[in-house]
């Protein structure tokens, strides 16, 4: 195996969160998949990296040699980056073109919005998808160059070996009633309220039944029945007071239907950006990641329901800072 810069930042990881699942968590990871990323890194230098007991890990000499000169490289290539793009952009804004695959949701109106405005040349494709793997693959292989995907906060990052991630936005997930349902007035609802509910869910969304048919027998019941259809019929049903359906909290309010909150946010989301590392368009990252973070704080801003439930948990981190 070669070396890589995606294997330096994992090094990098591990020693500053002092231990691989620590580490794993701050890389949305699992354990078991970067304690074996480690073990080929180590390999593939020649030599352990961290020394490991039950308080963590701590780096060996040659994970020190190691560690200096990744120290060193990966802030450099960063920078390598960011001057090759605001070069492109000076010298040819209408060289750059960005392929971006998202999931549904509020962020991709408003990160085409600011793309468009900073350069006005460039191209600019969508691929739209409910399926977070589909997305992944699509950048591993070159035919996107960033995916914009929702998953549950619970569900490992697709695994795709060759992509960076970062966390725009960690959310509740809410579920979204008819006007005239019962529940509908109030300020939350608890998941054990919608036990005798028929839900709806949309295909392609990855572990979201997995997900609800969980949190739903730790609240004490299972769903009557799943219906599976695309956003718009899903809509429609709840409108007509046929099902309920889980939703971002951001959820552009339509006629006749109200995002609601559960109470305890028995379920999370994730919105996440991944990208190449080594990808001819890594340069923009950063900036994707910053586009990505405003977009979503306007679509906040545009939820009036959400911002009053964010104000009343202000313990729940909503947006993550871009990593420069």
């Amino acid at each position: 195996m070669d070396l890589e810069l995606r294997h330096l930042r994992v090094v990098c990881a591990v020693a500053e969160a002092g231990s691989v699942t620590k580490a794993a968590s701050v890389l949305g990871l699992a354990q078991p998949a970067l304690a074996a990323q480690l073990q080929r890194i180590e390999r593939a230098i020649g030599g352990p990296l961290f020394e490991r007991d039950r308080r963590g890990c701590r780096p060996t000499a040659l994970g020190e040699l190691v560690l200096a000169r990744a120290r060193v490289l990966l802030p450099a290539v960063t920078e390598l980056r960011e001057d090759a793009a605001r070069l492109v952009n000076t010298a040819s804004s209408s060289a750059a073109r960005f392929r971006i695959g998202a999931s549904p949701g509020p962020i991709i109106g408003g990160l085409m919005h600011r793309l468009t405005a900073e350069y006005p040349q460039a191209d600019i494709d969508t691929h739209s998808t409910w399926s977070s793997e589909e997305l992944a693959a699509m950048v591993g292989d070159g035919r996107l160059d960033y995916a914009l995907i929702v998953t549950c906060s619970e569900a490992p990052i697709p695994a795709e070996p060759r992509l960076a991630w970062h966390e725009v936005a960690s959310e509740p997930v809410f579920v979204l009633l008819s006007e005239t349902h019962p529940l509908a007035g109030r300020d939350e609802v608890s998941l054990s309220d919608l036990a005798d509910a028929h839900w709806s869910v949309v295909p392609g969304g990855g572990c979201i039944r997995e997900c609800l048919a969980a949190a739903c027998v730790r609240a004490g019941f299972s769903p009557k029945r799943l219906l599976v259809a695309d956003v718009s019929t899903c809509v429609d049903l709840v409108q007509t007071g046929d099902v309920v359906l889980l939703c971002q909290p951001t959820f552009r309010q339509r006629p006749g239907v109200l995002a609601t909150p559960l109470a305890g946010a028995p379920l999370r989301g994730r919105q996440l950006l991944g990208w190449h590392p080594d990808g001819p368009m890594a340069a923009f990252a950063t900036t994707l990641v910053d586009y990505a973070a405003a977009a979503y704080n306007d679509a906040l801003l545009r939820s009036p329901r959400y911002a009053n439930w964010l104000a009343a948990h202000p313990d729940f981190a909503t947006r993550q800072p871009a990593t420069r």
